[in-house]
């Protein structure tokens, strides 16, 4: 099913990969929903469908699974434009919880939690160290009932909503194993009234507590998680000083700023919207958005982003973008949805888990029938299946992926690269083959008319005439020409009319009443032009590096002359694609240009493999080639005939200095035009999954170690709940190692 629109519903009352496995289960089976997606890190869910859905029916669907919803701040919206992402689960989970909570916060239920339960644990503790002490038993029942009803009461709410609905939740497990030995416990006090037997209270108790404080840890441990995405929202300057005709400067909220507003931005403080700078210079802060260390200068005509910091000038921006358009925002989508995703490799987890607690229920069950049947000791036997119970809970599991990514997409969007989804992450770090476009994203991409060779015309001619064809276009060759027709010896401006682009081969256009094309040799040969009379010339350009364009009169396919250009290599290309080797990885340049220029840089920064001479459509019928040798391609690129050889490849990667549609089309953005950000975003990807892989082995060795060992009456129920409150914890904090990453060059 195609899925055109998206939203973000809140769910509240999930605890384990379970809770996941049923909730996505019941909104699936919602009518017109294409594909739910929960993530248990955030508490949401990310519903995907035709058209618009009422929250009310995703709400009672929750709500029959057992659990609570509430919609996101953001409504839905088509899925399909860049603004219409409503999405924002990584801040929803780090800001006030919509759902009903208990009026003690959960940080002093722990406390007094605790405060409760040691006493009851001493005697154990003691009787290690050869001191043998009891608490009366009416004692013990008095500090484990507040514990196990009143501290406990989540656990039974949560279980007996699971229950009802005839599914399993780590909710469940707690409550039945304390159930079981708080009542073991009172049998043994009420049937042994005049005895001191042995009791169990600390067993229910401490693993209540334990389990409530793993909870409280583990909830502190997620708001890092999110910290990217607060550290994000917290660059949106609330305010604008505003210059608009007939008004002195003012203060307005920044929802009030419209496109087209002069906003005053003094130094030192946060720049309020994206605009262009059309009075002042100074250097502008942009860290936090791009992962450029060094303030980068701006002056007339420099474009700036909202939430970077001005330096040391006054400058006026003209608005350009507000509200969900603003690069900070997109940004900010772009990592909300990263850390909302679910990995493939989560989908395997998600279907253990749903089998998970019904198959620890009947483990349990036989643990407690075994021991009872061999050993005839019921107490033995009960606490036992408690231990099976409360080391069983698959907390780990759900967190284990989830976190991970949370963490890496959130440190990788720090120092400027932005994953658009877990898939992306997830096929990052498979890529074997990089494949870069030349021009800007090698290169510099701001050519300079280096050479003019006219033939029959005058230099000044032959640079009025270029410059005519391409007064309105955009194109960095164009704005060679057009930068030297400004300064440079050229005749009166030259009009043209019907001029039209021909991808990949150049223009055409009429001046003076003759139509005239300027492009590649393959349009020249196309157009019957003879390009004899400067084919030399061309070849020794083109050998240094330069890239040629030619001017013809189509009419009369006679020549007009020559003019090459040349475009120097980013600073850091080289050391990028000596950084790409260096991982076993395979480089590869495609170009529109000509074979001795591509041939030229590619010999500059070490690249193996070259296709010049490349259509739009030639790129990525490349592409296709090197994924039917078996390679994993990554396809770096910034311009507009990149964009279909970005989405050919396994993953592709966009220059964000580059168009919105080249970025549209890929999976990861570099925020930056650096061409090492490509190593460091394979190596960001790899580390992430390594961390996944580290939490899944662990989560699922914890479980397939610990409930043998319950069973087999080698694990207190004590131990057992500390074990598994502390199992969530270490997920989580290993997972929040990757907050320690940075670029190599850093």
């Amino acid at each position: 099913m195609m899925s055109n629109y998206q939203q973000t519903v809140r769910i509240g009352g999930m605890s384990c990969a379970s809770c996941v496995a049923r909730v996505e289960k019941a909104l699936s089976a919602v009518p017109g929903v294409g594909r739910a997606t929960v993530n248990l890190a955030t508490e949401t869910a990310r519903v995907e469908s035709e058209g618009p859905l009422e929250f009310d029916r995703l709400q009672l669907a929750i709500e029959k699974a057992g659990y609570e919803a509430a919609p996101d701040a953001v409504p839905s919206a088509p899925a399909v434009t860049a603004s219409a992402v409503a999405a924002s689960p990584a801040a929803a989970s780090a800001s006030a919880s919509p759902f009903a909570r208990p009026s003690i916060p959960e940080g002093v239920a722990v406390l007094l939690s605790a405060a409760l339960s040691l006493p009851l644990l001493a005697p154990m503790v003691l009787d290690w160290l050869g001191i043998h002490f009891m608490l009366d038993a009416r004692l013990q029942w008095l500090l484990a009932t507040p514990v196990q009803f009143v501290f406990g009461a989540r656990f039974y709410r949560a279980g007996w909503k699971a229950a009802k609905n005839l599914a399993g939740n780590m909710d469940l497990l707690v409550a039945l194993g304390t159930s079981a030995a708080y009542g073991l416990s009172v049998y043994l006090l009420l049937a042994q009234a005049n005895a001191m037997p042995h009791l169990y209270f600390e067993a229910s108790a401490v693993v209540i507590t334990l389990v409530l404080l793993g909870k409280w840890l583990e909830a502190r441990a997620k708001q890092q998680t999110t910290s990217a995405i607060r550290a994000l929202q917290d660059l949106r300057p609330a305010t604008a000083r505003v210059r608009r005709p007939g008004e002195s400067d003012r203060d307005v909220a920044i929802k009030e700023v419209r496109l087209g507003d002069m906003v005053v931005v003094r130094p030192g403080e946060r720049v309020a919207v994206d605009g262009e700078v059309t009075d002042g210079s100074s250097h502008v802060d942009e860290s936090l958005i791009t992962g450029e260390s060094l303030p980068v200068a701006r002056h007339p005509g420099s474009h700036v982003t909202g939430g970077s910091i001005n330096g040391e000038g006054l400058l006026l921006v003209r608005t350009t973008a507000i509200g969900a358009e603003t690069t900070l925002s997109r940004i900010i989508r772009l990592v909300e949805d990263a850390q909302a995703a679910k990995a493939p490799v989560q989908r395997l987890v998600d279907r253990v888990a749903e089998i998970f607690v019904p198959v620890v229920l009947v483990l349990a069950a036989i643990t407690l029938a075994g021991w009872w049947f061999a050993g005839g000791d019921f107490e033995q036997a009960t606490i036992n299946a408690v231990a099976v119970l409360v080391i069983a809970c698959p907390c780990a599991l759900g967190l284990a992926t989830p976190t991970a990514i949370m963490a890496g997409t959130g440190v990788a969007a720090r120092h400027g690269i932005l994953i658009k989804d877990a898939e992306a992450l997830e096929l990052a770090r498979q890529v074997d083959t990089v494949v870069f476009d030349k021009t800007g994203t090698l290169t510099r991409g701001k050519p300079v008319l280096a050479t003019l060779l006219p033939h029959g015309v005058t230099r000044e001619r032959l640079l009025s005439l270029a410059a005519a064809l391409q007064h309105n276009s955009e194109h960095t060759l164009a704005r060679a020409v057009l930068d030297a027709a400004a300064s440079g010896p050229a005749e009166a401006p030259l009009s043209a009319s019907a001029v039209s682009a021909l991808p990949g081969r150049g223009m055409t256009g009429i001046v003076e009443g003759g139509e005239l094309i300027l492009g590649s040799s393959r349009l020249m040969q196309e157009r019957g032009v003879d390009t004899a009379p400067l084919a030399q010339q061309a070849r020794e350009l083109e050998a240094t590096g330069h890239t040629i364009s030619w001017l013809a009169d189509a009419g009369k396919r006679q020549l007009t002359g020559l003019l090459a250009f040349a475009d120097q290599p980013k600073p850091t290309a080289q050391a990028a694609i000596v950084r790409l080797h260096a991982r076993g990885i395979d480089t590869v340049m495609l170009t529109g240009d000509n074979q001795g220029s591509a041939d030229a840089i590619a010999r500059q920064l070490g690249i193996r493999r070259v296709e010049a001479n490349l259509l739009p459509d030639g790129k990525t019928n490349a592409i296709a080639r090197l994924r039917a040798e078996g390679k994993n391609v990554a396809m770096v690129g910034d311009g507009i005939n990149d964009a279909p050889a970005l989405a050919a490849a396994n993953v592709g990667i966009a220059m964000s200095t580059g168009t919105d549609v080249a970025m549209h089309a890929a999976g990861i953005t570099l925020m930056r035009g650096d061409p090492q950000l490509v190593a460091d975003a394979i190596d960001i990807s790899q580390k992430t999954f390594s961390k996944i892989r580290q939490n899944l082995f662990w989560a699922f060795i914890y479980n397939l170690a610990g409930i043998p060992l319950a069973a087999f009456g080698l694990l207190n129920p004590v131990f057992a709940g500390a074990a598994m409150a502390l199992s969530s914890v270490s997920v989580i904090s290993n997972a929040l190692l990757l907050r320690r990453w940075k670029p190599a060059k850093e």
